[in-house]
């Protein structure tokens, strides 16, 4: 059906509905922007939020995360940021497909709608125009005729009048005849404008008319179509991001099924195992016995006398019951004679007093001011360099990962020093570009804190290779030089470690008559099953000769083919092969690797 044929004198109510039709795509057009908006903020606060639940850098939450649970969680941030990227997505999408496509097209069609309302309005001037026209034709013609109407009569009166002249007569005759051609003229231009405003008026209504409604028609289809694609387009865009949205919540379900509890549970262990071992039996001590009775090495009280001036924990050590010790007890003292009660293993004489042993097991239950003794070891004044105020896993562990800083310090100190080395090159060879005695002080500096760092790096490794077991332990003298934090603290060490032994020695107790300080030293045996030799994953060519100096390196030659059983990890660092028994560390950048096919990459050049 069109609307020029069944609408045709509704041409205001058009006008209105089409005008409604614009103001409904606007409000489209309002609906998808608030949606852009509020995707745009919903994806702010999801990142927001993930960055407020992120692990601050070196803080202790950062160490939390070596857990499989924390780790998920940490996926499940980054996936909502990837979330929240895809609802920003969504808002640009419909804000550049939608929003301003619709802004654009609805300006259009405001332009095409006057266009066709202005030419409807001259239609209906025109006809108006032709229909006046048509009105003033007719009343001329009405009013010419009335006129020769009058004259005819007055003609007829004065021709039958015998008192009027003759020429009066024919006056009045003349006047007729000149009335009857007015009328006659008015009647022919009546009949012309009825005529042209019958063929316009049928033009309008048939022609004009159903052209411009046609068209106005179709025009408002159009925007009923529009309306339509584009809220086909509002779900498209949503569809679209589904997959990705789907990648990432598959992602945080992986992320959950890659909790490891048992994984979880042996990172507790190695957090804060301490490495000591658990007290031996206790022995029967017999007070029927009238005499004086020594205490066996297992015993609670076990005194230091002579022959014990030093306790040694290696192994499975019955003599480590450091943590049952009480505190400030000093060691009774020797015998004046060799009498019964002297006698090594004899019985204690019943003069002495001695604490029940369920005090003795009730205090070392909750013995919570030796945990606080450790803390304020950590917190007050300076921590030993050597870490020794930590049990002896923690303390490897410290010391491990000091070397491990160290080492790479010493990386960018040689990395530093090898810039220079060539920048010193350049210069020589371009002395236009800079003097190379300038670079003197630089390069100097940077040996010397390669050198300091070397053997900062050195004394570590030595502490760690004494926790570790690989060298004995230390000497007297070099653990009271190490252990200048007891000086400077003697009240918070003597508090908390005085009756206490530790594996490393950093635990002393009194062991004297006199109440001196004796150092505890202990020697540990870990024993390390030896790893299989890594298999090789390709071959390198030195480009240079390294001489590798420090633990863990190994020299080549320039032009030398060794094999690559490891990839530099980040740190500048390439492990390599020369034979079964020799392997070592050398800087990247010394080589050229080739990897074989099935490894990461055909060939990496640094």
């Amino acid at each position: 059906m069109s609307w020029g044929t069944e609408l045709w004198d509704q041409f205001d109510n058009l006008e209105k509905h089409t005008q409604w039709g614009i103001d409904i795509l606007e409000k489209y057009i309002k609906f998808v922007k608030e949606r852009t908006e509020i995707e745009l903020s919903y994806a702010k606060q999801l990142r927001n939020l993930a960055k407020k639940y992120q692990p601050k850098k070196n803080s202790k939450e950062e160490e939390e995360y070596r857990y499989t649970a924390c780790k998920a969680f940490l996926s499940t941030l980054n996936e909502m940021n990837d979330y929240a990227g895809q609802h920003e997505v969504i808002s640009e999408n419909m804000t550049s497909n939608i929003t301003v496509e619709l802004a654009r097209y609805v300006q259009e069609l405001k332009q095409e709608r006057k266009s066709y309302f202005h030419d409807g309005r001259k239609a209906q001037q025109h006809i108006e125009i032709c229909w006046k026209q048509l009105e003033s034709s007719k009343r001329r013609f009405e009013r010419d005729c009335k006129e020769a109407d009058r004259a005819q009569q007055y003609f007829e009166k004065m021709d039958a009048d015998i008192n009027v002249t003759k020429a009066d007569v024919e006056k009045a005759r003349q006047q007729a005849q000149m009335r009857h051609q007015m009328a006659e003229d008015s009647k022919a231009d009546y009949s012309s404008t009825l005529q042209k405003f019958n063929h316009e008026q049928h033009e309008y209504y048939h022609t004009h008319i159903p052209n411009i409604f046609q068209k106005i028609q179709e025009m408002e289809e159009r925007r009923i179509v529009r309306i339509g694609e584009s809220m086909k387009t509002y779900a498209e865009v949503d569809r679209q991001v589904i997959p990705i949205i789907g990648k990432c919540l598959d992602e945080i379900v992986k992320a959950a099924e890659s909790i490891d509890q048992k994984n979880d549970s042996q990172l507790v262990i190695e957090a804060y195992k301490s490495g000591f071992e658990p007290p031996g039996d206790i022995e029967f001590e017999d007070y029927t016995q009238p005499m004086k009775r020594t205490v066996s090495d297992n015993s609670l009280s076990n005194s230091r006398g002579e022959g014990k001036p030093e306790l040694k924990f290696g192994g499975k050590s019955k003599g480590k019951l450091w943590p049952f010790i009480k505190k400030n007890k000093p060691p009774p003292p020797p015998p004046a004679s060799a009498s019964p009660s002297a006698v090594p293993n004899g019985p204690q004489s019943p003069k002495q007093q001695k604490e029940p042993l369920s005090h003795r097991f009730n205090e070392f239950m909750t013995s919570k001011p030796k945990i606080h003794c450790f803390r304020s070891l950590k917190r007050g004044g300076a921590t030993p360099e050597d870490f020794s105020n930590l049990p002896p896993e923690q303390r490897r562990k410290k010391l491990q990962q000091k070397v491990d800083e160290l080492n790479k310090e010493i990386q960018k100190e040689m990395d530093q020093r090898d810039a220079i080395t060539k920048m010193k090159d350049v210069y020589l060879k371009n002395p236009q570009m800079g003097d190379p005695a300038s670079l003197d002080h630089k390069l100097t500096e940077v040996s010397q804190n390669i050198e300091k760092l070397r053997l900062e790096a050195q004394k570590f490794e030595a502490w760690l290779a004494e926790v570790e077991g690989r060298l004995p332990a230390r000497s007297e003298q070099a653990r009271r030089q190490s252990g200048m934090f007891d000086a400077q603290n003697p009240a918070t060490v003597n508090s908390c470690a005085q009756d206490r032994e530790s594996p490393d020695g950093s635990y002393t107790e009194e062991q004297s008559q006199e109440g001196e300080g004796k150092v505890l030293a202990t020697d540990f045996d870990d024993e390390f099953d030896e790893e299989e030799p890594l298999p090789a994953i390709g071959t390198c060519k030195a480009l240079y000769t390294f001489e590798g100096q420090n633990e863990g390196t190994i020299s080549v030659v320039e032009g030398e083919t060794l094999y690559v059983i490891e990839e530099d990890k980040g740190d500048g660092w390439t492990r390599i092969r020369r034979n079964e028994d020799e392997e070592g560390y050398v800087p990247t950048s010394y080589v050229e690797v080739y990897l074989d096919k099935n490894a990461k990459g055909a060939k990496t050049y640094i």
